[in-house]
């Protein structure tokens, strides 16, 4: 058993398992993520197995529908004496016995082809298992590191709003101590240049 088998195995006994090359949602998987060469062989394989199955069911349905014709012939022929018609009816059981044939051995191997229908099935779930767990993995790693990013720029953005304002404070004070020191007149010269009120208005 291989290591994915031990892993998935025991979540999925007991379960039903559809046919996912014959199921859209499967095919939508991997519009998500990249299918695998491995997946892609699997896929045909399946398909392969799916088109013989198709066939072989339509040949017994084709077998069976021959065989109630010469049935209801030989049936017909019953109230007919002559050579001619026994010898019909001979050949109509010989065909039927022949119809018969066919069908066992279409049917035996639709039975063969139903079990690898199942297992190559269960393996290309496998597969698909294995690629999309990787890629949530991966996709989750990146999550994490671009939640820690986040949160490192919370914190830096709130480090950096407290020291726009512990400078803007330091800015007012400043200009409020230059006021009262040099007065007003003086004071204009330097509002023309500079006003920390219109600086945090601006900004």
């Amino acid at each position: 058993m291989s290591r994915k088998e031990e892993v998935y195995k025991p979540a999925l006994i007991g379960k039903n398992i559809p046919i996912l090359t014959l199921d859209n949602k499967w095919h939508r998987l991997f519009t998500q993520t990249e299918i695998s060469p491995q997946i892609r062989e699997k896929e045909k394989e399946l398909n392969d197995l799916l088109k013989r199955q198709g066939k072989l069911n339509n040949e017994c349905k084709k077998l069976r529908s021959i065989k109630t014709k010469l049935r209801d012939e030989i049936v017909s022929l019953m109230d007919e004496a002559d050579a001619l018609a026994q010898k019909k009816q001979e050949e109509n059981k010989k065909l039927i016995e022949d119809c018969n044939e066919r069908l066992e051995a279409d049917q035996d191997e639709l039975l063969d082809i139903e079990k690898e229908i199942n297992a190559v099935n269960y393996e290309l779930m496998l597969l698909s298992m294995e690629v999309c767990y990787d890629a949530i993995k991966d996709n989750t790693e990146e999550i994490e590191q671009i939640d820690k990013w986040i949160n490192q720029m919370r914190i830096d953005l709130k480090k950096n709003v407290v020291r726009k304002q512990e400078r803007e404070l330091f800015n007012q004070n400043l200009y409020s101590y230059m006021h009262d020191i040099f007065g007003p007149e003086v004071i204009e010269i330097f509002d023309m240049k500079y006003n920390p009120e219109d600086k945090k208005l601006k900004s």
